[in-house]
């Protein structure tokens, strides 16, 4: 080769190698800032949105969301196989936003995780669209399937509830389902127009949408006044400070005078349950028949701090649960803040009148069915509570797997001995107290009904019911909460023992 030529040839050489690391600083090193970008690069969201996005799985790889090919402007269309029972997990994709999974889990989905950084080169020496990975979700489909279902005939076409079952060992949610639910396919269409409208719909904001909240993820977003199944966690305080044991006598009665109070209004009764009036019965009577004045009595016993602890120590007060956006953290009072001649005074600690009726879930005691699926979760798991956890595992496109996600123990929330004494509590409830509508033949069931006043003259209550079973080795813990249930009498046993019935069994099954 003459020196011409030779010269020729090394320029070339030189300005393929620049043009070729230019395109790896863009591609690899760059990308990541200007998708960051995005919103004011409308090219930029387009692709992404063309893009083929990764699946939502559920049990043995089954789909939940999925892209299929459009013929389009767009190449590929979001879509909810069984979008009323998983659509408020999933959440939907729109051009500019997501909700759900799809939002949290987004840059696997998408393709832009920096650990489909492989996969990213593959396709782009092979001159292939870059897809996104795949995300598994804990949720048990028979158990999820079984949720939606029971809860849609307790409460009817027109009611609002939730439920959520736990696996207690290791925190995995086997079922997560909302009541009203919705439609994500109708949001996820490429007719924008015809998305906003759907979207306006489901929104009352505006004043025009559905006012029952379809896009409302009652399961983590919606806290109400837990009624009795918060006696559980009185119940647990008592015994972890000593102050009962399970086989102990408890001071009851058919009424008790709230303590600095006077009237019929501070009046504590137990709503008609004769087994509660006796001055001293079984603490497993005072729990089996869902006693108020045994539990307000307890409560003031322990006092604000002991009750505000052992809350806490369950999960109330703070937020653990990562996987979806937009957790409601639920609560029991920190302090009171009264108002004198229209001006907050300073906020003092909760007296004895305001503790006792924290005993048995009412005042200003508020939570999630998720946080009272913990609750149970913990007891079911010897006093250990496990954080929350939806995601199983994130995927490559072609299944290969990235990450598995390890059981996050939070804390011992109770001893073992205490809750070895609760379960024995909360088994009699079920074998003959107010709980038995949970019971399942063959099987040791754990549970604990509920129905709290809303504090409006003449509205229905709220109900709950919360359980786990199998009481001596649980395989799953359950919450059910009713907020609405038109044309139906409102009760924690009546309505919900049937749905945490349903979901028990098909986890168990």
């Amino acid at each position: 080769m003459n020196k011409p030529i030779r010269t020729v040839a090394v320029f070339c050489m030189f300005l393929f190698v620049a043009l070729m690391v230019n395109a790896s600083y863009l591609q690899f090193w760059k990308a990541e800032d200007y998708n960051a970008d995005g919103a004011d690069n409308r090219r930029v969201t387009e692709e992404a949105f063309s893009r083929e996005r990764g699946q939502i799985l559920v049990g043995d790889q089954q789909p939940i969301a999925l892209s299929e090919p459009s013929n389009d402007r767009y190449k590929f269309l979001r879509q909810y196989p069984k979008p009323l029972v998983y659509g408020h997990t999933t959440g939907f994709l729109q051009l500019t936003s997501q909700t759900g999974i799809e939002n949290t889990q987004n840059e696997i989905l998408s393709g832009q995780d920096p650990r489909l950084f492989v996969d990213r080169l593959v396709d782009l020496v092979q001159n292939q669209d870059n897809k996104g990975g795949n995300v598994t979700l804990t949720l048990d489909p028979d158990a999820q399937q079984a949720a939606y279902d029971a809860l849609r005939n307790s409460i009817g076409p027109e009611g609002e509830g939730s439920v959520v079952a736990i696996e207690p060992k290791t925190g995995r949610v086997l079922a997560s389902v909302s009541l009203p639910a919705y439609d994500p396919n109708n949001l996820a269409t490429h007719d924008f127009s015809a998305a906003a409208d759907a979207y306006d719909r489901l929104d009352p904001s505006d004043g025009d949408g559905d006012e029952k909240q379809p896009l409302l993820n009652r399961s983590i977003q919606t806290r109400l006044a837990p009624g009795s199944t918060f006696k559980v966690v009185t119940a647990a305080a008592a015994i972890e400070a000593g102050l009962y044991n399970g086989g102990d006598q408890v001071p009851s009665g058919a009424t008790w005078q709230a303590p600095g109070t006077t009237g019929e209004q501070n009046l504590i009764d137990n709503e008609g349950r004769t087994g509660c009036s006796p001055e001293n019965i079984s603490f497993g009577a005072a729990m089996a028949q869902s006693c108020n004045t045994a539990f307000a009595k307890m409560a003031v016993e322990l006092g604000p701090e002991e009750m505000r602890e052992r809350s806490e120590a369950f999960g109330f007060n703070s937020t653990q649960f990562q996987d979806l956006p937009g957790q409601a953290t639920s609560i029991y009072p920190e302090s009171v803040t009264d108002v004198v001649d229209g001006e907050e005074q300073a906020p003092r600690e909760l007296n004895d009148a305001e503790t006792a009726r924290t005993g048995f879930g009412q005042f200003d005691v508020q939570a999630t069915p998720m946080q009272m699926a913990m609750v149970m979760s913990a007891i079911g798991n010897q006093g250990t509570l496990m954080r929350p956890q939806l995601v199983e595992n994130v995927q490559s496109a072609d299944y290969q797997l990235i990450e598995s996600f390890e059981p996050d123990e939070l804390r011992d929330a109770i001893s073992p001995s205490t809750a070895s004494q609760l379960t024995d509590l909360l088994v009699e409830t079920v074998d003959g107290g107010t709980a038995s509508p949970g019971g399942i033949p063959g099987t040791s069931v754990a549970g604990k009904t509920g129905t709290a006043q809303r504090g409006v003259e003449g509205a229905a209550p709220y109900a709950w019911f919360t359980s786990f079973a199998p009481a001596e080795d649980a395989e799953v813990a359950v919450a059910v909460m009713i907020q609405e249930a038109p044309g139906r009498e409102i009760s924690g046993g009546g309505l919900g023992g049937p749905v945490a019935k349903a979901v028990m069994e098909a986890v168990l099954r």
